[in-house]
């Protein structure tokens, strides 16, 4: 959504209310990894954020925003790495 410079602020904490809304029905699950822990708290950071924004502070947090998100995102996939090159070891470790 930081990415369509056509959405306004309304539509955009609309959007966001309603993924936290459906996040927050979930059922919470303890998850300890780094990733989790760094997505919740942006989530929620991003929420107050957002509170009372206008159209001008949308525009000059999306940038941010997309940084930050850029930066989960690599975490996340730093995590996924790891865990392939573990599984690689323990495959190659039955073949003598």
């Amino acid at each position: 959504m930081f990415r369509d410079r056509n959405i306004g602020v309304t539509l955009f904490v609309k959007k966001f209310d309603s993924l936290i809304e459906k996040f927050e029905a979930k059922e919470e699950i303890h998850l300890d990894s780094e990733y989790h822990k760094e997505l919740k708290s942006y989530i929620y950071r991003l929420k107050v954020e957002l509170d009372g924004a206008d159209d001008t502070k949308l525009d000059d947090i999306r940038d941010v925003q997309m940084s930050n998100l850029n930066r989960l995102q690599k975490l996340k996939n730093r995590t996924n790495y790891k865990k392939d090159k573990h599984k690689l070891k323990t495959q190659n470790q039955d073949w003598g």
